[in-house]
């Protein structure tokens, strides 16, 4: 059962979700969902109608359909939108003008420019717009920040932060998206471990590096797959370097053409000693510390309870709960303007060249609060 600290499994006002869409993370996000009462999926939408009717019965979602019938649905309180990235800003903002509350899978959106139309309309709107990730809600992201503000490794000054392919050609009938503009290693992965980092760290002031495309054609090995091979459109690999606010620098690497590597996801090190996170992309696994007095690592002890099922499985739904929450009076810790720096630091990784210099991030946010409920560590 979800456990999810003492905060978001309390009782709560019903608000009913409907979904956008039912690719490859639909079943997570439904998963997910069935774990807060009090936010029921009412209603799921798709451009293939017949896959809304089976993901429908599938999930004993009551009605399904169009798009357009979901947005004129007056039961729907909350749409989460899991469409391809190129269509998140005009579902969003379509959303957002048929009076709904908005959490949208990341990224934000395809470009900055539709992301701060969407920001915009929310506040003309008067509705709340939320975005993931929302995987630092879990007990590592939360666990790591209770070390860190608990002064466990002294004051942080750096870090770094790796993520490899993710195969998705074995794997993923039709994986094209994630090779054409608002794809990328830096914009698939890149949200997930940055949103871990400013969670951790604070705002990221600067960002260094470069990129490059390891092979132009991709093919594809999946099983059931659509397509034969795919036109890369994106940088496959790029490396960096972000300056926070904070002063601490944290050198990255995300990477489709990095086929497997022992580097770790996440670290952070402090004056005092290091975190190792485990892949920002989970929620449960543990949180390993090493200081300077330490013969050896060992593991934190969680500072929420577990917030997936057992055994694990495909699971998204905190950050739709998260939103519910703020609607009620609580931080909104998954907020549009969180997941526009988040977008806003990639999108200067994603363009930058060595020739080009340092890159100022202009928009600024606060770290987010901590999950209600979480312990302190000492």
């Amino acid at each position: 059962m979800l456990e999810v600290g003492d905060a978001m499994s309390q009782a709560r006002e019903r608000l009913n979700v409907g979904i956008l869409g039912t690719g490859t993370i639909f079943g997570a996000y439904a998963r997910g969902l069935s774990l807060f009462p009090h936010l029921p999926v009412v209603r799921v939408a798709d451009l293939d109608l017949d896959r809304a009717r089976d993901a429908a019965r599938q999930w004993r979602i009551p009605a399904w359909g169009t798009g357009e019938e979901l947005l004129a649905d007056d039961e729907v309180d909350i749409v989460v939108n899991i469409t391809p990235p190129s269509a998140h800003a005009r579902l969003t903002d379509a959303a957002l003008r048929a009076g709904k509350h908005v959490y949208v899978e990341k990224p934000l959106a395809a470009t900055m420019r539709e992301a701060l139309d969407n920001l915009a309309t929310a506040k003309e709107t008067g509705r709340v717009l939320g975005s993931a990730p929302d995987t630092f809600l879990g007990t590592a992201g939360q666990t790591a920040r209770a070390a860190i503000d608990a002064g466990l490794i002294g004051r942080p000054f750096a870090g770094t932060s790796f993520a490899r392919s993710s195969k998705a050609e074995t794997w993923h009938a039709d994986p094209s998206f994630l090779f054409q503009a608002g794809g990328g290693p830096v914009l698939d992965w890149g949200p997930y471990h940055v949103a871990a980092l400013v969670n951790l760290l604070g705002p990221v002031g600067q960002v260094a590096g470069a990129t490059l495309t390891a092979e132009g054609e991709i093919a594809v090995t999946a099983p059931r797959r659509r397509v034969e091979r795919i036109s890369v459109e994106v940088p496959t690999h790029a490396t960096g370097v972000l300056r926070f606010e904070s002063g601490a620098l944290v050198t990255t690497m995300y990477s489709f053409d990095v086929w497997d590597t022992e580097l770790p996801h996440l670290e952070i090190y402090g004056t005092e000693g290091t975190l190792q996170l485990p892949d920002p992309n989970t929620f449960d696994q543990p949180v390993r510390i090493r200081r300077r007095t330490d013969d050896d690592w060992s593991q934190l002890p969680p500072v929420i309870g577990r917030t997936t099922p057992e055994p694990p499985k495909p699971f998204r739904a905190l950050g739709v709960a998260d939103l519910a929450a703020h609607l009620e009076g609580d931080d909104h810790r998954t907020s549009g303007e969180f997941a526009y720096h988040v977008c806003e630091v990639l999108d200067a990784l994603q363009a930058i060249t060595l020739d080009q210099g340092p890159v100022d991030i202009a928009g600024r946010v606060e770290r987010p609060a901590p999950a209600l409920g979480a312990r302190h560590l000492t």
